[in-house]
C-alpha cells in the first residue's frame, strides 16, 4: 500500500482528565485516527511515543493534559501533549541534542524521554509563560514523526 500525503493537514485535539485510562484513551484515538488517515506506517512510533508523553503528564502532574495530534502536508506527524507543569525536562528543553541518560537495569520507569529521543525526528518543548492569576500555565513537549517512522525488530 503507497501512502499519500493529504493536500491539507488534518488535527485531532484531545483533553485528558487526571485519571490513568487517560492514557489508553490517548492511544485509542491516536490508532484511530492514523487508520482513519492510512497513516499505519507510523502507528507503532506514534502510538509508543504519545503512551510517554501522556504517562509522564499523568505521574508528573496534579491536573488534566491534552493531547494534538497533527498530520501535515509533507507526510509528517506532529504530537503535542500539554500538561500543567512548566518544567521542561531534557531532551525536549534544549536544541534537541541534550542526552537523556539511560534507565539503570531493573528501573521500573526512566525510558519514556530516552525513547522520543531515539524514536522521533525531531522534539522541542517550552513553559508556557504566566496562566490565570499569576500562575505558570504549564508546558506544551511535542515530537514530529516523518513518513516512515517504524520500530526496529526487538531482539529477545
Amino acid at each position: 500500500m503507497v501512502t499519500v500525503a493529504p493536500s491539507h493537514p488534518w488535527v485531532y485535539a484531545l483533553r485528558l482528565p487526571r485519571d490513568p485510562r487517560a492514557v489508553r484513551v490517548a492511544r485509542m484515538t491516536v490508532r484511530a485516527a492514523l487508520d482513519g488517515h492510512g497513516r499505519q506506517d507510523a502507528l507503532d512510533v506514534v502510538e509508543l511515543l504519545t503512551s510517554e508523553l501522556v504517562t509522564n503528564a499523568y505521574l508528573h502532574t496534579e491536573g488534566p493534559a491534552s493531547l494534538r495530534l497533527t498530520g501535515l502536508v509533507d507526510g509528517r506527524l506532529r504530537v503535542g501533549v500539554w500538561d500543567s507543569d512548566p518544567y521542561v525536562p531534557a531532551p525536549f528543553g534544549g536544541s534537541g541534542e541534550d542526552f537523556v541518560p539511560l534507565a539503570p537495569d531493573g528501573a521500573e520507569t526512566g525510558r519514556g524521554l530516552r525513547l522520543v529521543q531515539e524514536y522521533a525526528d525531531s522534539w522541542g518543548g517550552w513553559a508556557l509563560g504566566d496562566g490565570a492569576l499569576g500562575r505558570g500555565a504549564g508546558k506544551l513537549l511535542w515530537f514530529e514523526v516523518g513518513g516512515r517512522a517504524t520500530l526496529p525488530l526487538l531482539r529477545k
